[in-house]
């Protein structure tokens, strides 16, 4: 089937992250296409808004906001310089709880809420936890726009705390995961290089996307990090390990980024999110998620012994309180190991340790050597390379 899409067919990607085909004339407002491309019912679509058969929705007229209320309110931070520095998906998770707070208080004045009547929404929410806390760190933002901007006079959501969540956060892949995905998803595949890229770098899949041949230099990935970007700009520079540049040279590349779409470009954040879903339900692994692979490698390098600074370098975390709790478990299981004289991976003792054992040595006795600052293969695998200087 071509790629190529018809004269005057356009891609566009949704809030969400899904892959749309609109019907677009120069100086035109575009028209939703339904169905796949060069499809029967796609292009019975196309001949209809060829035709001008096939008319563009007409945009809903925007109810009026009384001054004074929650809902102008949150329209102001809209506005605000605070809001619109927020990278794009934080942007969308934070305007979707607030707009669920606009359906139901929109009316009221803001200058009359106070901190009981947030601990009440708050509470609502306590099977959420979550949910609960994202609520209360949105109007905790809004309120501080509102304060700064001489709006309001307070911050009623300050002294409302977080509440305690029993949940251990995103599943952090196990060796055994990985290699059931590997099983299923072969070197050169795109899932394989998605992976890879994940995996071998420990970053976030809003950064994966980016990642292309000009982000190289040397042998490291050079970038800025995407989330903050343009509040708080994150440069990191990662060495590019051997395995992942196995991968990165059997697979097939974009251009502009190694990841990308059916059509040839580059995945956004979402898309991709959507994309490794599959590429994860494929693989029997429902409850394995990209981000789930950032955490994996942040708690292997804990395992490894990496110091909390150094996994900062490769995770591009600014504190250590995320950092710890990425590596909490792991920290546990390698101090008991410690304690208890046992190998952190079921191995013998004499196994666990033979970085101070000659070549010759470690040959005579059937070992398999392990890298200088690494860990023996196949845990490799888990390994993101960093500094010990």
């Amino acid at each position: 089937m071509s790629k190529r899409l018809p004269k005057y067919c356009v891609e566009d990607v949704d809030r969400h992250g899904n892959v749309r085909i609109y019907f677009r004339r120069p100086g035109q407002r575009k028209i939703r296409l339904k169905g796949i491309p060069w499809t029967p019912d796609f292009m019975e679509e196309y001949g209809r808004a060829l035709a001008g058969i096939l008319k563009p929705k007409q945009p809903l007229a925007s109810a009026r906001v009384a001054n004074g209320t929650l809902k102008w309110l949150f329209e102001q931070y809209y506005r605000s310089a605070e809001f619109k520095g927020l990278d794009g998906r934080t942007q969308r998770v934070r305007r979707g709880i607030l707009d669920k707070v606009a359906e139901k208080a929109g009316s009221l004045p803001y200058a009359r809420l106070e901190t009981k009547h947030i601990r009440k929404w708050r509470d609502a929410k306590a099977d959420t936890p979550e949910a609960a806390n994202g609520l209360v760190k949105a109007l905790r933002q809004v309120f501080s726009f509102a304060v700064e901007s001489d709006i309001a006079n307070r911050n009623p959501a300050k002294d409302v705390p977080y509440l305690r969540s029993a949940s251990q956060g995103v599943h952090s892949w196990t060796l055994e995961e990985i290699e059931q995905f590997e099983q299923v998803h072969p070197i050169g595949t795109k899932a394989r290089l998605a992976l890879a890229l994940l995996l071998y770098t420990g970053q976030r899949r809003s950064d994966i996307v980016q990642f292309g041949p000009h982000h190289v230099q040397g042998g490291w990935l050079a970038f800025t990090q995407h989330k903050n970007r343009n509040r708080h700009p994150i440069r990191l520079e990662i060495p590019i390990v051997p395995e992942l540049q196995r991968i990165i040279a059997a697979s097939p590349l974009g251009n502009q980024s190694f990841l990308v779409t059916d059509f040839g470009k580059p995945f956004t954040s979402n898309g991709f999110g959507n994309k490794f879903r599959e590429w994860c339900d494929a693989a029997g692994l429902k409850h394995c998620s990209a981000h789930g692979l950032r955490k994996a490698a942040a708690a292997r390098l804990a395992e490894q012994g990496r110091s909390t600074r150094e996994i900062m370098a490769v995770t591009g975390h600014r504190t250590s309180k995320e950092v710890d709790r990425y590596t909490r478990a792991a920290e546990q299981k390698k101090l008991a190991a410690r304690a208890l004289g046992v190998p952190l991976s079921g191995a013998t003792t004499d196994q666990w340790d033979n970085s101070t054992k000659k070549p010759n040595e470690l040959k005579a006795s059937g070992k398999r050597m392990v890298p200088r600052g690494g860990i023996e293969p196949p845990t490799l695998r888990f390994s993101v390379a960093c500094s010990t200087n």
